[in-house]
């Protein structure tokens, strides 16, 4: 399976807030943003990996900047990082302004998608290659947030974590 590039799967959205995806302050409903967030990052895993992806978990949303009404929010999806069957995907939300058309980081996410067949079951997904800085960071931290993942679900003995034990450990 060929490796792919991050700017191989980015997906860009662009919405437009509307009243009825306000709540009583005018502000946009959170779930709204995680249900645009989604679509956006399932887009770009499915750009990534070529068949059908799902999402596996919500690992991180950080809603850090109120999106008023009438606001023009843009999406950017793209993979961050590509295990066996599953793939990262991080999301950063902007707000534009709409004189200077100057953008706003307002929010991010990091998704969790893994690649299935028609059975439901795994398929293995192509490696990524990062190339920018931002990227490259993203990459090597992805590795950090799974096995963090993996150790509070259970699923990894801590001791086994060895990107987590180099960061706080120093051990390599």
């Amino acid at each position: 399976m060929k490796p792919k590039t991050a700017k191989q799967s980015l997906t860009v959205q662009t919405q437009f807030v509307l009243p009825n995806d306000t709540n009583s302050l005018g502000n946009l409903f959170g779930g709204q943003l995680l249900a645009w967030m989604d679509i956006a990052a399932s887009i770009s895993a499915h750009r990534h990996c070529k068949a059908v992806a799902v999402t596996a978990s919500v690992n991180n949303v950080s809603f850090n900047v109120p999106i008023r009404q009438a606001s023009i929010v843009t999406l950017q999806a793209k993979v961050s990082r590509a295990f066996k069957t599953s793939m990262e995907v991080f999301i950063d939300v902007w707000i534009e302004d709409h004189v200077s058309g100057e953008l706003l980081k307002c929010n991010e996410a990091i998704y969790t998608f893994v690649a299935i067949d028609n059975n439901g079951s795994p398929l293995p997904v192509p490696e990524l290659i990062p190339e920018t800085e931002e990227e490259k960071y993203r990459f090597d931290s992805a590795l950090r947030r799974k096995q963090l993942s993996l150790i509070l679900a259970n699923k990894m003995d801590p001791k086994e974590a060895t990107e987590l034990r180099a960061l706080f450990l120093g051990e390599k």
